[in-house]
Parts: structure tokens; C-alpha cells; sequence
């Protein structure tokens, strides 16, 4: 492993997974895109052994990218590196080309582990996604979830109801304010809400909290 391009709109994110990478694979070189726009250019003017690709990017999704990535350059491994663990972003990013798929929420070691599996031909998949990919595969007659909230999701909106801001939720679950906020925004956008007040409506329909 040589070189690798990190795809990632948060520059925090960015950095942790930069000091990721060097733990696992110790001398590479890192690029590093926050853009669709910012990934094809680099793609453009070298090739890459690995791309840790976000879904949710400023410009669209990463999934569209790691199927461009898997047409012209075959020979880069592709892994998703997000937060979503739900059923509706994982089937889409296999099918479109992705040969790994890792959560954010893992630890900075487990994180590093996984990665390192790639030297042993082990694609890199985080537990709980490879345990989603069983139960798909051994009841097929189940439909994947249309526009529910995943489980960390629910976990985040009911915080938010009862009145934790952002900063506060990133430490009780043990994430990242940007996962937090990330998170958040999906939340807002399957329940098509824009504030806290409406947020909180949505937990009290969804019975996540009382009165």
C-alpha cells in the first residue's frame, strides 16, 4: 500500500483518518479531497491504491464516485468510510463497486485493524456491518427499511428532544461532534424537519420520548 485519497468533507474526519492510515500502513502517502469536484481531479492526474470515499458530500455522493473509481481505475481498492449503517446507503455502495465498508464510530484501533486486513486479502468491514450483510443474505424474503431511522439515529434524535445540544451527545455516545452533526442532518432530512421543535414533534409521533 503506497498511496491513498481520503474523500471526506470534514476536515477533523480528515485528520483522524490520516493519522489512521499511518498507523496501519506506516510510510504511504495521503491525498486528501473534501469534494467530488476536488476527488476526480486528483483521480485525473494519478492513480491511487486505496480510496477511503464519505457517502454524504457537498456536491453528491460518494457512492457515484466509488462506481466511476471502480469503471476507470480497477485496480484502486474502494472502502466507504461514514456513518450510515443502514441498509439503504451499505447495498447501494456494494453494488456500485465498494470493497469495504467502515463506520466512523469505531475506534481509531479497530479502525486501524480493519485496514490492515487488506494485506491478508480480508475486506475491511466493521462488525456491525458485516453482521447486517448476514441477516440480509439468510432472510431474503425481508425488504430492506424505505426512509426509517437507523438505530444510532433514534439513539441521537431522542438526545436532541430532550434537550442536549450537539457537543453534549458526541461524549454519551462516544463519537465525534461531526458524526453527531452529520447524523443530524440526516435525521432532519428522512423526517423532513428543520428544527429542534419539529424534531421533538417527530420523537413524541415515533414514541422515542413521553411528556
Amino acid at each position: 500500500m503506497q498511496n491513498v485519497l481520503i474523500i471526506e468533507d470534514f476536515a477533523d474526519t480528515r485528520s483522524w483518518l490520516r493519522e489512521v492510515l499511518i498507523g496501519a500502513f506506516q510510510a504511504i502517502e495521503v491525498v486528501e479531497a473534501a469534494t467530488l469536484a476536488q476527488a476526480r481531479k486528483e483521480l485525473a492526474e494519478r492513480s491511487f491504491d486505496l480510496a477511503l470515499v464519505d457517502i454524504n458530500l457537498p456536491d453528491g455522493s460518494g457512492i457515484e464516485l466509488v462506481a466511476e473509481i471502480v469503471r476507470q481505475s480497477p485496480t484502486t481498492y474502494c472502502v466507504m468510510a461514514t456513518i450510515f449503517d443502514d441498509d439503504q446507503h451499505l447495498f447501494p455502495a456494494l453494488q456500485a463497486g465498494a470493497q469495504g465498508y467502515l463506520l466512523k464510530e469505531q475506534s481509531k484501533a479497530e479502525f486501524i485493524r480493519s485496514l490492515q486486513g487488506l494485506l491478508l486479502g480480508e475486506p475491511p468491514l466493521s462488525p456491525a456491518i458485516a453482521r447486517k450483510i448476514l441477516r440480509h443474505f439468510h432472510a431474503p424474503s425481508e425488504q430492506p427499511e424505505q426512509g426509517n431511522l437507523s438505530d444510532r439515529e433514534k439513539e441521537i434524535l431522542t438526545l436532541v428532544a430532550k434537550g442536549y445540544k450537539r457537543g453534549e451527545i458526541g461524549p454519551m455516545l462516544g463519537i465525534t461532534p461531526n458524526t453527531v452533526a452529520t447524523h443530524v442532518k440526516t435525521i432532519y432530512g428522512k423526517l423532513n424537519v428543520s428544527s429542534r421543535a419539529e424534531a421533538t414533534m417527530e420523537a413524541l409521533r415515533l414514541g422515542l420520548i413521553q411528556l
